[in-house]
């Protein structure tokens, strides 16, 4: 199937799905500003970039990019040390452009570098984050940071502190959209109804926030102790006029660019932002139901892009961000149609109708990410990874709670360091074949070097060696090894000298070619290129 094709098979679902993600992203965004100590309006303006701008030059197919929790505590220490935010968006443009280098410099290929079992992990770990960040939304608790994914929060609290709040005060009214909404979505979602066209093109995440407003309404009208007031609704800045509409808009402070502070601020945003982009590429790529790849060089160059003109607008740095990308293959999304189109949505809902969204209880949106969160860590996922074996399931796992007691970019550091850990360690115990047979009357030992033999194997091989006792009959047999690391051959050279003194009867195969030490670079095979 063409690309055409595609995008006119699922162009009414990825439509639909676009909506849902706005409707996730929305209180992201404002959230995510609340955190960063930006105005609440630059992260509205980071999603609708992340969807319009960064969506169409991605090559990614369900792909959603926005402001992400992991660079708001970068953004809010900015602020304090540069003094204003006009400043800050100098720094983000500056990342914009490292980013837009890194593509061209290829470093988008370190992705595909990212172990298969840590991206489980992470993907997992997103997962329990959001059901247990919406708990207190659920439970009409307010003052919550929506889009956190970090264990503590700024004002000292923690994800469990916030969930112990519901036992001091429950909103009853909150609990029963909660409810109402789950019940819809579960009961949409059923494939007996999913066959009927209005289920199957009516998204269950719509249909709950529009029964959730029109049930909040009759609390207003009808049953006042359960209404819903601010704290508990999504809140959108609302402008009276075009003209403070676009006083929400922010410039960026170009005097600053002489100021060698900034520099420092970018090269930070520019690691956390593309290191979580290509993270949630990898991962946006295992969710997708097509199983299609995405550059990731060019990710690097649209989310570069995208930061620039988010910078030079008053937006705060925009990443790929697993939680809307999620939602967004959940919801129905198969191309950039629906990415894009939560951009658009979004411009023009809070550009024309903000006191209409304004109306949406956020426990209906809790209940939509519940859902969405009990997909990524089902029961199931535990299980296969598991029957891997202890060298998959230890650095799943140990992501998984690095993550959910730390936040997303330590998860990525520790859990890729274990799966490194293990991977380092097989290559470690596959440094050679050993064999002993009898020749002539006598024990000969027989030691075959792996076809990549570096210098990890260091330590292994010289034990190995030092500890053949004297007066036997050794045979080194390079012959197989397409690489052998020079510090290798020195051990080897070290080991003939040694053999004189023991005496050991020593045999070399396919080991006077130091050649082979430098194969390793000449093999297209060991540089690959990105797409």
């Amino acid at each position: 199937m063409g690309k055409i094709e595609m995008y006119k098979k699922h162009f009414a679902t990825d439509a639909i799905s676009g909506f849902v993600v706005f409707l996730i992203a929305l209180p992201l965004c404002l959230g995510i500003s609340m955190a960063s100590g930006a105005p609440l309006f630059s992260g509205i303006i980071a999603g609708i970039i992340g969807g319009i701008v960064v969506g169409f030059l991605s090559n990614s197919n369900v792909n959603v990019s926005g402001p992400a929790a992991s660079v708001a505590l970068v953004i809010l220490t900015a602020i304090q040390t540069l003094g204003s935010f006009d400043a800050v968006l100098i720094a983000i443009v500056v990342a914009g452009v490292f980013q837009i280098i890194l593509g061209y410099l290829k470093a988008g290929t370190i992705a595909y570098f990212f172990p298969n079992a840590m991206i489980k992990g992470i993907l997992a770990s997103i997962g329990l984050i959001l059901i247990l960040k919406q708990i207190p939304h659920a439970f009409g608790i307010d003052g919550v940071f929506d889009g956190s994914e970090s264990f503590l929060n700024n004002a000292g609290g923690n994800t469990f502190s916030e969930i112990a709040k519901i036992f001091g005060y429950i909103n009853w009214g909150a609990v029963i959209v909660t409810v109402v909404s789950l019940i819809l979505i579960l009961v949409w979602e059923r494939p007996v109804l999913k066959k009927m066209m209005f289920f199957k093109y009516f998204p269950s995440a719509l249909a709950a926030v529009v029964v959730s407003i029109l049930l909040n309404e009759v609390f207003v009208a009808s049953y006042p102790e359960f209404a819903l007031g601010k704290g508990h609704l999504v809140e959108l800045p609302v402008a009276s006029n075009a003209s403070e509409f676009f006083s929400f808009f922010n410039f960026p402070d170009f005097g600053q660019l002489a100021n060698f502070e900034i520099y420092g601020i970018a090269l930070s945003i520019m690691f956390i932002a593309s290191l979580e982009s290509l993270l949630s590429t990898e991962a946006g790529d295992k969710l997708d139901p097509y199983k299609r790849r995405t550059s990731t060089n060019r990710e690097l160059k649209a989310q570069g892009i995208g930061n620039i003109v988010a910078g030079l607008v008053g937006g705060l740095p925009i990443t790929a961000v697993i939680v809307r990308t999620s939602a967004n293959v959940d919801a129905g999304g198969r191309t950039k149609t629906a990415t894009i189109t939560h951009g658009v949505v979004m411009l023009l809902c809070v550009a024309l109708i903000p006191f209409i969204l304004n109306k949406i209880p956020l426990a209906a949106l809790a209940a939509v990410l519940f859902v969405v969160g009990s997909k990524l860590t089902s029961f199931s996922i535990y299980k296969s990874v598991y029957k891997q074996g202890k060298k998959q399931f230890l650095p799943f796992i140990i992501t998984i709670l690095v993550v959910m007691f730390t936040d997303l970019i330590s998860g990525i550091l520790i859990g890729g360091t274990v799966a490194v850990f293990f991977i380092l360690r097989d290559n470690y115990k596959n440094a050679y074949l050993y064999d002993k047979i009898t020749r002539d009357d006598k024990d000969h030992i027989i030691v075959k070097l792996a076809q990549e033999t570096s210098f990890l194997n260091k330590a292994d091989i010289m034990l190995f060696l030092d500890h053949i006792p004297e007066n036997e009959s050794v045979t080194i047999d390079g012959s197989e090894a397409k690489f052998i690391h020079p510090d290798i051959y020195d051990i080897i050279d070290a080991f003939k000298i040694n053999a004189k003194t023991k005496n050991i009867e020593l045999e070399l195969i396919n080991l006077d070619d130091r050649s082979k030490s430098e194969s390793f670079w000449r093999d297209p095979q060991h540089n690959p290129k990105s797409e």
